[in-house]
């Protein structure tokens, strides 16, 4: 319970919900017609932004009408694409409560609400009942769970057998060295878990998963970094981006998590496994 306090602290901004609204009027959207274009800035809160989301949805075999699991969510971005983009209901469960209830707030604002829905609480005490979901994701979540075992665990509980669970984290790479903090998913190592794939494939199986693909994100990373500092460099920072919600150490975690995938200590990596 502490370490998740301190995880949900971490990630909590205090006055989010202003601090967004308050960019997108400055940048002259109508707050009262906001679309998933308008908040893609901001609310992609992992390696890739929108281009990730799409490129991780690919691998998965969507469909309209399933049911779908979003762990740990943040303020619903992805959530959002897959209910908009392919017709998916959408559960979200974050620790944060500040991101729960802002993305509950721009679900409405997108007119999402009847299709998107998000709880308060523990991913590793998901209040679901056994097999009600279709397939579950999660995009850089893991590397704040310990507990990893148990997460999977319970995630296989409550997706339905046959269903998928699609993994977007930071992972450990074959660099030697210890990770520099900050970072964006923690300020220093007693809330940061980062594992290498083979664990994460060893503990999905465990859990009653079956591994289906793996695919490195490495390279795609440096290059996500490189054009945005060069996009920075040539017209400024936007008024609204993901160090909206990073705050003021934002550039400082920014260049460690640079830092950290040159020199091959992580590489965000997709898996995707199906419950047995």
């Amino acid at each position: 319970m502490e370490l998740e306090q301190s995880v949900a602290q971490h990630y909590t901004h205090g006055s989010l919900e202003q601090a967004i609204f308050g960019a997108l009027a400055s940048a002259g959207k109508d707050l009262n017609g906001l679309t998933l274009a308008d908040l893609a800035p901001v609310d992609e809160f992992h390696i890739g932004g929108r281009r990730a989301t799409v490129e991780f949805a690919a691998q998965l075999e969507l469909r309209p009408r399933l049911h779908l699991l979003d762990v740990g969510c943040g303020i619903g971005g992805p959530s959002r694409y897959f209910a908009h983009e392919h017709g998916c209901l959408v559960t979200g469960i974050d620790l944060t409560e500040e991101y729960v209830r802002l993305a509950e707030v721009l679900g409405e604002r997108v007119g999402l609400e009847k299709v998107v829905a998000y709880r308060h609480g523990s991913a590793l005490d998901l209040p679901f009942a056994p097999g009600a979901f279709d397939g579950a994701y999660m995009l850089h979540v893991g590397m704040n769970i310990a507990e990893k075992a148990r997460l999977f665990s319970g995630i296989r509980r409550v997706v339905k057998p046959g269903g998928f669970f699609g993994i977007y984290d930071v992972m450990r790479g074959d660099g030697e060295g210890a990770l520099r903090f900050p970072v964006p998913w923690a300020s220093g190592p007693d809330t940061s878990f980062v594992e290498s794939p083979a664990v994460y494939r060893r503990l999905l199986e465990d859990a009653g998963f079956t591994v289906e693909r793996e695919r490195s994100r490495r390279e795609f990373a440096i290059e996500f970094f490189r054009e945005m500092r060069a996009r920075a460099k040539q017209a400024g920072s936007p008024p609204l981006g993901l160090y909206t919600l990073m705050g003021s150490s934002a550039a400082e975690k920014i260049t460690n998590t640079i830092n950290n995938l040159e020199r091959g200590l992580i590489a965000p990596t997709e898996i995707v496994s199906r419950a047995i």
